[in-house]
Formats: C-alpha cells, sequence, structure tokens
C-alpha cells in the first residue's frame, strides 16, 4: 500500500506521519516513511536548490526540479519497496504539486497531468490531506524553523495552495465521513490514537474515503482515496 500525507505549511503532516511511524512499529507493520522533495542523494541537492528563499526559480524551472526529484524518488525508493511489499508512507507527492506548482504557480492542472501521465507515475492508495487556516499554519511553520523559500511567499499564494487541495478533493466529488478530536498535536489525543481506541466518532460508509477531524485548532483532516483525474 502506498499512503501519502498532503497540506499546506504548518498543517500536521510530520507530526501525525511520526506518530504512525511509532504504531507501525509497535505493531511490527513493514513500513518505509519518505518525503518529497529530497528523500534520495539527488533528491536532497534537490530539495537544497528549491528550499533556498535566496535564489529567484521560474515557475517552470521549480516545476521540472520537482519532477526531477520524484522521478529519483519513484525509481529508487517507492517502486522498489512497494514491490517488496513494504508499505509505503510518503510525505507530500502529486497532489502537493497540483496545489503549489499548478495553482500557487500558476501553470495549471492540464501541464502537470500531462507530465504525470507521461512519467506513469504510481498513485497513492490513500492520501490524507490536513487542513487549516494559512494563518495558523504559518505561525507554527514560524515556530520551527526559519522560513525556507515556500515559506517565505506571500499570504496570497499560500491560500491559493490551500483553495487547491480543497479543490482537488471536492471536484473529485469524494464522499465524506467525520469524527471529531482535540489535540492533534498532543502526544496522548494525536489523530490515530483516538481512532484506534475508539474515542474518535467515526462514521463508514461503502467505498468512501474522505475523512474530515475537526479539532480545538481548527485543523482538518481529509483521508482520500479518490479517483484522481490524472
Amino acid at each position: 500500500m502506498f499512503i501519502t500525507f498532503e497540506g499546506i505549511e504548518g498543517s500536521g503532516k510530520t507530526t501525525q506521519i511520526n506518530f504512525l511511524k511509532d504504531f507501525f512499529k509497535e505493531k511490527s507493520i513493514k513500513a518505509v516513511f519518505t518525503k518529497e522533495p529530497g528523500s534520495s542523494k539527488i533528491g536532497g541537492e534537490i530539495r537544497n536548490i528549491l528550499l533556498n528563499k535566496n535564489l529567484d526559480l521560474s515557475p517552470y524551472a521549480e516545476l521540472f526540479l520537482i519532477f526531477a526529484d520524484r522521478s529519483q524518488h519513484v525509481e529508487e525508493i517507492i517502486k522498489p519497496k512497494l514491490s517488496a511489499d513494504f508499505l509505503v508512507v510518503s510525505d507530500r507527492y502529486i497532489d502537493s504539486t497540483f496545489a503549489y506548482q499548478g495553482e500557487g504557480r500558476s501553470i495549471g492542472h492540464e501541464e502537470i497531468s500531462k507530465i504525470i501521465k507521461k512519467m506513469n507515475l504510481p498513485l497513492p492508495d490513500k492520501t490524507f490531506l490536513l487542513d487549516l487556516p494559512v494563518s495558523e499554519g504559518l505561525k507554527r511553520a514560524k515556530k520551527r524553523a526559519e522560513f525556507d523559500r515556500f515559506e517565505s511567499e506571500e499570504i496570497a499564494f499560500h491560500e491559493k495552495v490551500r483553495n487547491a487541495y480543497l479543490k482537488i478533493y471536492e471536484e473529485n466529488k469524494i464522499p465524506l465521513q467525520i469524527f471529531r478530536l482535540s489535540g492533534i498535536y498532543s502526544n496522548i489525543y494525536n489523530v490515530l490514537e483516538r481512532i484506534r481506541s475508539g474515542n474518535a466518532s467515526l462514521i463508514r460508509k461503502e467505498n468512501q474515503f474522505f475523512s474530515r477531524i475537526h479539532v480545538e485548532d481548527l485543523s482538518l483532516i481529509h483521508i482520500s482515496e479518490p479517483t484522481r483525474p490524472y
């Protein structure tokens, strides 16, 4: 199985992935955790360029660097691990490109779809979209480290990215399941623990896969298994 986590800056992807990593270790589940950009050796060099706020990359230069990283990532890590029956969890993947480069950089959905089809990339089995207001996300991101090139963008850019994420799921008419949680960053009340322990109110529907978690800090999580348009 191939699982991806998506979301704007400061949405809590890394936190929830770390909880998931602990859970898989506890259950002896064979899994590999990876990220974009930067999981391969070449990808690490690309990541340094992409996040360097002193560099002025054109939208297409940024896009092709993203896909160069992804190509290496898929061939070196994702495909081999899936073939070896590992559960693969990636922090960012294709949906980030539609949101950040497609909408944020105004390249457009169609252009990116063409590249994805040409590359014949594996699609995730499930995607978790973590959503919260842009101002809150950037506030969180600022606490952890100095802003990188993406985080340093204007609020309008981040709003476009957030709206693009939500649009991807809305346009695919993915059904919803809703459960309410609090304390998304708490070691005790993390999302996965609440679901696992039965303390989350969860609505299940056949063939559905789009979940939304409302928490006290207005963060949302969407779990999708969409029929993607790419």
